[in-house]
């Protein structure tokens, strides 16, 4: 156990021994074991965009199987999935990489401006299929988001008594917010914050542009003088929302990008003080070595090393 593993850890005193060694598998998992930093690779993108969308691009994709070998290959810290993409690929792969079961998830057959996602799985499928955590989405700002936070108050209770972490996705959405709004930075730390709230042991947003969306924020930014001109300003900021930077905040790949733009965000993420990325479709969509590569530079520059 490295001391900066060890002081994480030490910020989740309340949980019970099973979840901090589950969170300890997962920051001593992979290339970046014992930094305290954590790339994880989601694919609930099938399930959330549908599988033309998200898998032509590269067909091998359409194999679970395949998803899981990049991760382990990458040498990701965990890999996050649906129900039924992960029974495909437990058994064969067993004790090769954490597992993350996303247990609710939405589709995009019926779109709505005040979006909800379904309860799809269970905590006790995820002790069936020897997962570390569950995943579990939130909006903030929809008008569903009573029912949902009382969702993943009930089974972040049943996740931790038997002894698994639990990872919030924290995307605000609804009527009340434009479309620019869902990434603005008074919003994305407003989320990440609430999903704090909620028990989160890891926090997953999208990565904040400067819009200030909320009027009343944007008066305590301006007398406060809180940063917001560059990512890393940004960055800092949702980081600091989340118990002064002590709950585990890591940001998505967010859409397509080439691949110098993704790495000079990445360094702007790490320059921020995040705790990592949470990559899907800029990583699986790509051939699985230039995939490989990507992934390596996103692990080196959070481990403050050189891009090749």
């Amino acid at each position: 156990m490295t001391p900066r593993v060890r002081e994480i850890l030490s910020w989740y005193g309340a949980e019970n021994i099973g979840v901090l060694t589950n969170m300890a598998r997962m920051l001593n998992h992979g290339k970046l074991a014992g930094t305290g930093k954590l790339v994880i690779l989601p694919v609930d993108q099938g399930f959330e965009h549908g599988p033309a969308r998200t898998f032509a691009k590269n067909p091998d994709g359409f194999d679970p199987a395949y998803h899981i070998e990049l991760a382990i290959e990458s040498g990701c810290n965990a890999y996050a999935a649906p129900l039924g993409a992960l029974e495909l690929v437990a058994r064969d792969f067993a004790g090769e990489i954490p597992l993350i079961l996303k247990i609710n998830n939405s589709d995009v057959l019926y779109s709505s401006n005040s979006p909800i996602s379904a309860l799809t799985s269970s905590v006790d499928d995820a002790v069936r299929l020897g997962c570390t955590a569950i995943g579990f989405t939130i909006y903030p700002g929809s008008s569903h988001r009573k029912q949902m936070y009382e969702e993943i108050a009930g089974a972040s209770r049943e996740a931790k008594k038997a002894g698994l972490a639990v990872v919030i996705w924290a995307y605000a959405r609804g009527e009340q917010i434009s479309k620019e709004g869902e990434t603005g930075i008074d919003v994305i730390a407003y989320s990440a914050h609430i999903a704090a709230q909620l028990g989160a042991n890891i926090i997953k947003v999208k990565p904040p542009s400067a819009h200030i969306e909320q009027a009343e924020a944007k008066k305590v930014f301006e007398a406060q003088g809180i940063k917001v001109g560059t990512m890393a300003d940004r960055i800092k900021h949702v980081v600091h929302s989340c118990f002064n930077g002590k709950r585990i905040v890591i940001f998505s790949g967010g859409d397509a990008k080439s691949t110098p733009d993704l790495l000079a965000e990445v360094k702007q993420l790490a320059q921020g003080g995040a705790f990592g990325s949470i990559m899907g479709r800029n990583a699986f969509q790509r051939p699985k070595k230039e995939s490989i590569e990507l992934l390596h530079n996103v692990m080196e520059a959070f481990a403050g090393k050189p891009l090749k």
